[in-house]
């Protein structure tokens, strides 16, 4: 019995995000709209299409075990505060379920981005991979423009900046 239950999990683990429902879209490619799924922060507010709309936004899987996340996670953080009163987002998607877990560790590591524990939609939306820390940009049209896998380096995060101020394409 444990057996096949496990070999169910693998299996639906294997078959992708979308294996949670058969109707569930694709994510975006490059240049693509983004379907926007609403999700629920920390915090307890929420984040959507009408809080993304004409904003730039980088949004970053992580997870609390992962030490890459952790060195990704502190230029992430230097983003969000160069980002104050620009047209640019930081959200941050824990692959964790224990929220609680989670607000102590940002706490503990200083991040005031928001972040979600809803990475199901968000991967949908965004990116099939399941590689951790992984960057993604959206431009302030709503269309993907970048899914960077693995740590990056400070230099790189602080560029991401500059999609505040990237005209839009229509």
């Amino acid at each position: 019995m444990k057996r096949r239950h496990a070999a169910a999990v693998v299996a639906a683990w294997a078959a992708g995000p979308g294996w949670w429902s058969a109707a569930a879209a694709a994510p975006a490619a490059p240049g693509q709209a983004v379907a926007w799924p609403e999700v629920t922060l920390l915090d307890g507010s929420r984040f959507g299409p009408a809080q993304a709309q004409g904003r730039a936004l980088v949004v970053v899987f992580w997870s609390t075990t992962c030490p890459f996340c952790r060195r990704h996670n502190e230029h992430v953080q230097k983003l969000h505060r160069a980002a104050a009163g620009q047209r640019l987002t930081v959200l941050g998607v824990a692959r964790e379920r224990d929220a609680a877990a989670v607000r102590r560790h940002a706490a503990e590591h200083g991040y005031t981005f928001p972040i979600t524990l809803d990475h199901v939609p968000l991967a949908a939306a965004l990116s099939a991979r399941r590689i951790i820390p992984l960057t993604v940009t959206v431009d302030r049209g709503g269309r993907l423009l970048q899914v960077i896998p693995g740590e990056m380096f400070e230099t790189d995060v602080l560029e991401l900046l500059q999609l505040a101020d990237k005209e839009v394409r229509t």
